[in-house]
């Protein structure tokens, strides 16, 4: 994917959550107190896994996670989590 200077480490994913909705589907819009936090994303690097589990996930997959999973950090500007593989739900 993108040229990244972060390597994740082990059996850890850097993934850029998706943007959050800014209207329901009936059009009202979601003021930023009320918006959920986005539980989709796309993995930007892998780590090379654990010695007896190799990685399932890859860079550019779209993958979905637990609401509270992962560190959110913020780099170059841009705003990444990072988690464990085994804290991501499935690969869409």
């Amino acid at each position: 994917m993108a040229n990244l200077q972060i390597r994740p480490l082990a059996d850890r994913v850097l993934i850029e959550p998706s943007v959050a909705e800014e209207k329901t589907v009936s059009g009202i819009i979601i003021p930023d107190a009320a918006k959920e936090k986005p539980q989709r994303g796309v993995v930007m690097a892998a780590g090379p896994g654990k010695k007896d589990e190799p990685m399932t996930v890859k860079d550019g997959d779209v993958v979905l996670y637990g609401k509270y999973a992962g560190t959110e950090i913020n780099f170059e500007g841009k705003d990444y989590l990072i988690m464990k593989e085994s804290d991501i739900l499935a690969i869409i």
